[in-house]
């Protein structure tokens, strides 16, 4: 099976000193690319900067404006976590249009896995406001054209952070899913299981809260018990995966403790989503500890493309089993209190 990658284009000139989002993790995330050794089939797509009119399915046109002056204006500190530089929006839009190129790549092809190997990451990206070291959302930018073309579209996050961003963006969108497993409470603070998505598309957002020292038990659990039977009933055409390598144990940002073994087992459970070759794409979003992020991405796409994983094994014994069915429980009780609340506003 092919791997098919973004052409990488130079990222260096947005970083800040001492911040983790930095160069390095996209060439740790490359270098495991290289350790597959898949010689004809590592597809490269072309670069690709994403045009406005694409950018604007997610993002307000106003942001774009303000974000694209704020950077050519020298750029600095946006908040406590985010930073832009004068080159950081040409960087962006590259980022953003990685994963087009890649899923048009796919497309064209019929068959293979994807890997989006960009920065800065995006699934905080709100549609006005940049934040959690993101400013524009590369999977939102890559679902919304494939809802553009007729497509449902099921993200799966596994950040260790809850993706606030692209749950903003989608929460009326009834051909995307949005699922999101994640370590709560941490930044940034949404997430909760009674979030279910808006009027128009209610059911259309999943969250599985974890607690810290959570292991792959409870992931692999959560992606069998909860998050599969959701995806069955919304039949997604695509699969595009947030992922983010930041719930390792060795990871310095949370308190999950999940091993590359069980971003393993999570790829292959995600592949299985996918129902058609050609359908499904991983993004590059968290993932700070270098040697942690190399190891998890190369499990990750070796599991993908059919592989045997060789690295740690699964963890298992963390806390969070016993609070999958209180999440389930906590998700229907919300979905029905909505319903009634619609079906009476509708009824008046």
């Amino acid at each position: 099976m092919v791997l098919v990658v973004n052409e990488l284009t130079d990222d260096s000139e947005h970083e800040s000193p001492d911040h983790p989002e930095r160069p390095g993790r996209v060439e740790a995330a490359m270098a495991a690319v290289q350790e597959l050794h898949l010689g004809s089939d590592l597809i490269v797509a072309p670069a690709y900067s994403a045009t406005r009119s694409e950018l604007t399915r997610v993002h307000d046109a106003g942001y774009l404006d303000e974000l694209g002056a704020f950077c050519y204006g020298g750029g600095g500190d946006i908040d406590q976590d985010t930073y832009a530089t004068f080159d950081s929006w040409s960087i962006a839009t590259r980022a953003a249009g990685a994963g087009l190129s890649v899923v048009r790549e796919l497309q064209r092809r019929g068959e293979g896995v994807g890997f989006v190997a960009s920065r800065p990451p995006g699934h905080h990206a709100l549609r006005d406001r940049a934040m959690g070291f993101c400013l524009l959302n590369n999977v939102a930018v890559s679902a919304a054209a494939l809802v553009s073309q007729g497509e449902r579209v099921a993200i799966i996050d596994w950040d260790v952070h809850h993706g606030n961003g692209t749950q903003q963006i989608f929460w009326d969108e009834p051909h995307v899913l949005y699922v999101s497993m994640h370590q709560w409470p941490l930044f940034p603070g949404s997430g909760a299981a009674g979030e279910v998505g808006g009027r128009l598309a209610l059911g259309s957002v999943v969250n599985v809260p974890l607690p810290a020292g959570a292991t792959g038990d409870v992931m692999r659990r959560a992606l069998d018990d909860v998050v599969a039977p959701v995806v069955d009933a919304f039949d997604p055409t695509w699969v595009l995966v947030s992922a983010g390598f930041d719930a390792h144990h060795l990871d310095p940002m949370a308190d999950l403790c999940l091993s590359d073994g069980d971003f393993a087992q999570m790829s292959l459970a995600v592949s299985h989503y996918a129902t058609a070759p050609g359908r499904l794409a991983f993004f590059l979003e968290g993932g700070y500890d270098l040697g942690a992020l190399q190891a998890s991405v190369r499990a990750t796409l070796s599991s993908a493309l059919g592989a045997p994983h060789d690295g740690e094994p699964p963890t298992n014994g963390g806390p969070g089993g016993a609070q999958l069915a209180t999440i389930t429980a906590q998700r229907d009780a919300a979905l029905a209190s909505w319903t009634q609340i619609f079906d009476e506003e509708d009824s008046r």
